[in-house]
């Protein structure tokens, strides 16, 4: 018999610029240079020589601490075609907290770009393993620059034997203590990604998106970089998200399909040039990152766009559900149905899985679930168990098989005897005009053991009439989900990967 090579992994950029040379696969801003797959590929190849040069190997960790920029996404395919390991710093962390971080993954180069040149010089006394630190840009005294790239070879050969399962890349998650975990990405990770939203959301080589999530982030390549470079569509690369860019994209780039967070919707809808904006050219908008307040995606619906909600964690590399177009009106809060190569189930407590309708914790099951946490095994065997990912979010499935997201699992409550889910009450009261960012936390009452308190953050200029919104809030939630306090703050205390910071909020360790 022939011996098989089913796990062998391919040179991505090389095989699409071989199949599609001419056509465009990345355009580096807004009216910014259009890069062809076959210029893009010989652009890797040159940075994957020059990692080779600084004595970079299959299994070493690449740091890169820089914010968007054509040169990191090169780094992504370069550090794949050979082997090595691309270590995301996440630029909303504190130096003292990158520190750890570093320290942990044991990098062997690390590489910045311009903007973080103060934060890397106050890392750099502590470096163990870096040998050589890289700027993009104008390097500091004994430092390189990547511009020697363009003095290497823009072809690549001698490449390693790599499989399914060798890691990729690590991208850091975690809660609101302790240091954050590097969930660890291989091949087989991105790939089956890539496979399942190819094959469930339709993306195709005429398609393009806009890439405005921060590239440390899994959201950054796997929605929609990586699936449009596998089908050869054209990703439009922007440093970060900008409202005048934004609606330039919309108008004028040909964008096809859009991804933001809900603040980022909110933003959009309330400037002034949301009311004539043209979307007829957009496929596919989605939010991620957090519920989407209800009234958000009827205002796209509004104007003829099939918005949906997404739902994704790093540990299950970013994709994991689709809302067909003919039911999102319908289905207002689900997220929709598992991807192709993803099985699902929502269990109790005990693991055994519940009933339609009936609220659980979310498991999931697929190639696109990460082997675990780098250097994390307790970590790793706690979340990952007999081949199932513990999200710990609620979720409940429908009799159709469609999953809402009800929230964090230590997040719900109980208030009198009934589950509530913050998640739920934070969507309507982000939907109160005026509310720029919301969270319901628990906190002690004499009788009902738990209720809801309400921190709010208003926009610029607003005012708060309490009882017209509580009134606002009782007309659409059942009176025992109600929040019995409310707090305006200046600002949501946020943990180190941006989300909010409740145990701050509660006082609670």
């Amino acid at each position: 018999m022939i011996p098989q090579t089913s796990h062998h992994v391919a040179d991505w950029l090389a095989k699409r610029a071989g199949l599609t040379p001419d056509r465009i696969g990345l355009v580096e801003g807004l009216g910014g240079p259009e890069v062809t797959f076959a210029a893009w590929n010989a652009r890797a190849n040159r940075t994957a020589n020059f990692l080779r040069s600084l004595g970079v190997g299959k299994g070493d960790r690449v740091s890169v601490y820089a914010s968007n920029c054509p040169e990191y996404l090169d780094l992504f395919w370069a550090v794949a075609k050979i082997g090595a390991i691309l270590h995301n710093l996440n630029w909303r962390l504190t130096v003292h907290e990158l520190r750890e971080i570093v320290a942990d993954a044991q990098p062997a180069v690390l590489i910045y770009s311009p903007d973080w040149k103060a934060q890397v010089d106050g890392l750099a006394p502590s470096f163990e393993t870096v040998e050589t630190i890289v700027a993009i840009g104008e390097p500091g005294p004994r430092q390189r620059a990547l511009a020697e790239r363009d003095d290497q070879p823009d072809t690549l050969g001698d490449l390693p034997e790599l499989k399914l399962d060798d890691p990729w890349g690590i991208y850091y998650t975690g809660g609101t203590t302790g240091l954050p975990k590097g969930a660890v990405l291989n091949h087989g990770n991105m790939t089956w990604n890539s496979v399942n939203t190819i094959v469930s959301w339709g993306i195709h080589g005429g398609h393009k998106a806009a890439l405005q999530l921060p590239f440390f982030h899994i959201g950054g390549p796997n929605i929609f970089m990586v699936p449009l470079v596998h089908v050869g569509g054209a990703t439009v690369l922007c440093r970060e998200f900008s409202l005048d860019e934004t609606f330039e994209l919309i108008a004028s780039a040909g964008v096809t399909h859009y991804i933001g967070v809900p603040t980022m919707y909110q933003m959009i809808q309330a400037d002034p040039r949301w009311r004539s904006a043209d979307f007829s050219k957009l496929e596919l908008v989605i939010s991620g990152g957090a519920p989407c307040p209800v009234p958000i995606m009827q205002k796209f619906w509004e104007r003829g766009v099939d918005f949906k909600m997404g739902y994704g964690l790093t540990e299950a590399s970013g994709n994991n559900f689709w809302l067909p177009p003919e039911r999102v009106r319908e289905k207002t809060t689900s997220v929709g149905l598992p991807l192709f190569h993803i099985d699902m189930k929502v269990v109790d407590e005990q693991g055994v899985e519940v009933a339609p309708d009936v609220v659980g914790e979310l498991l999931i099951r697929g190639p696109h679930v990460i082997p675990g946490y780098w250097n994390r095994p307790e970590a790793t065997a706690e979340t990952i168990r007999d081949g199932w990912l513990w999200t710990g979010d609620l979720a409940v499935r429908d009799a159709e098989g469609f999953y809402t997201i009800k929230g964090r699992s230590k997040d719900m409550f109980i208030s009198g005897g009934e589950n509530v889910y913050p998640a739920e009450v934070e969507s309507v009261m982000l939907a109160y005009d005026g509310v720029a960012e919301a969270a319901l936390v628990a906190v002690p009452h004499e009788k009902w053991g738990e209720v809801g308190k309400a921190c709010l953050v208003l926009a610029p200029g607003a005012e708060l009439s309490e009882s017209d919104f509580l009134a606002y809030v009782g007309e659409r939630l059942a009176r025992y989900k109600l929040p019995r306090e409310i707090e305006i703050l200046e600002a949501l205390p946020k943990t180190a990967i941006g989300k909010i910071d409740k145990k701050l909020l509660t006082g609670s360790s």
